[in-house]
Order: structure tokens, then sequence, then C-alpha cells
């Protein structure tokens, strides 16, 4: 899965032109992750995600038939360009989105049937120094192969991940959600653009289509969302917290 606002400068991973190529697994630079306000998150990654998190929706285009998609993504923060959740010790949360922890490699898809490992020539910690990609025959190492079954084993979450929000599109179950917090200064700070479950709609569902939720694992997705909300706060609190050390000194 290659994302624009993360992934800058892709390459496909050669086993010629990368041959030595090394990755230092030490390198820290999160200037790749400031300045994102929020991000995918799969299915599978809901439970641990909802705790740190607000985890909603957002419109993802059409499909291959002109259906509307949407995606899930964890919100970092209330405005855009501004991560909330990393500061300069790293992360501030315990749980960090799949896509940003396999980071600097992805997947991209080169045929119908056929995907290649990618990474990001401008992540810092490629060069001569660190973990190898391919061994003196150039074959991948065990390294790069337990990267490619990772991002595999992702890629079919992420397509699982669809199919449920294909689901919700169907139901009608999503609508838009805005936020609305007053600062202690009494301004206004409004978060909108993303959606939300219509509770009022789940409501509604016939016994059938509850079970029907509740078999393929969407009821809890949609409860694991319902408590992500309360994440919002936090969110507000830490926004408070940047502003008031931007402040210069009186």
């Amino acid at each position: 899965m290659i994302n624009e606002n993360l992934h800058k400068q892709v390459v496909a991973l050669d086993r010629v032109k990368h041959r030595d190529l090394k990755l230092d697994l030490n390198t820290r630079d999160l200037s790749t992750v400031d300045t994102l306000n929020a991000f995918f998150v799969a299915g599978t990654e809901f439970s641990d995600a909802c705790k740190e998190f607000p985890v909603v929706w957002v419109a993802a285009g059409t499909d291959d038939a002109g259906k509307p998609q949407v995606a899930p993504i964890a919100v970092f923060g209330l405005q855009q360009g501004k991560n909330l959740c990393t500061d300069a010790n790293g992360w501030r949360t315990r749980y960090v989105p799949a896509v940003l922890r396999l980071y600097p490699f992805a997947l991209a898809r080169v045929a119908p049937t056929e995907m290649v490992v990618c990474f990001d020539e401008r992540w810092p910690g490629f060069g001569s120094q660190g973990e190898a990609l391919f061994d003196g025959a150039g074959e991948p190492t065990e390294f790069t192969k337990k990267v490619q079954q990772q991002l595999e084993t992702f890629e079919a979450e992420v397509e699982r991940t669809r199919l449920a929000g294909a689901v919700l599109v169907e139901k009608g179950l999503l609508r838009d959600m805005r936020f609305d917090a007053t600062l202690p200064d009494g301004s206004k700070l409004t978060v909108d653009g993303f959606l939300t479950i219509d509770e009022e709609k789940l409501g509604k569902l016939s016994d059938a289509d509850v079970v029907a939720l509740s078999r393929n694992g969407l009821l809890g997705l949609i409860h694991a969302h319902q408590i992500s909300l309360g994440n919002m706060a936090r969110l507000v609190e830490w926004h408070v917290e940047r502003l008031a050390a931007a402040k210069p000194a009186a």
C-alpha cells in the first residue's frame, strides 16, 4: 500500500541495483510523520488503535463499478499538517498504525496478480551500514523476506477493510461527522470532513442484518470506533498544550 502523503520517492527494490544497500534500523526521522494529522488503519488494528486515537472513516473515491468507497483512519491532530501524537521524543502513543511501522517499505501492484516490494529512497536510514537487504548471491536476506511477508499480510487486511467499508456504505450506516470544541481562551475549534456511524440507522437495522454484522466482525469495528471518539478530548488537550508552548514568554 503506497500512500502519497507518506511515500515520496518510491522505487522498486532491485536485486541488482540495490544489491549492496543496507538499512540502519536505528535511524529515527519524525519528519515523515510530523505533518500527518491522520492515517489509514486496517480493520484488524481497530482494537489497538481505538485506545489511542479517534478512529473514523473518510471518503476514498469510487471502485471500478463507480460505487463510493470509504477508508478508516486514525486521527493524529485537529489541524491539517499537524500531528499531536508525536513530539521530540517520538510517538506519545503506545500504538502506531501498521503502515507507519512498515515504512519505508511498501508494496506496489505491477500486474493484476503481481506486486513488488518498494521503498522510499528519501528515508535517511538507507546506505552502506546496517541490515543487508540482499546476500552475496543477490538473493533477498531473511530480513527482506520477513518484510515482504509482513507487507503481503497487511495488503490482505487492506482488502478486507475495503470490503467492510463497502458494507457500511451499502447499509447507509455512515454520516458526516463534526466535532466542536471551545478552547481555554474562548476560541472555537471545529473538526469535520470525517464520517461516523449513524447510530439511528444502526438501531433500525433488522435482526438479520445485526447478526450478519456480528458474524463478519463489522459490529466489533463499529463498537471500537464508537469507543475511540473519546480520544478527541485528549487531542484537544494536546492541542492546547502545543499552543501554550508556542507562545513567546512574557
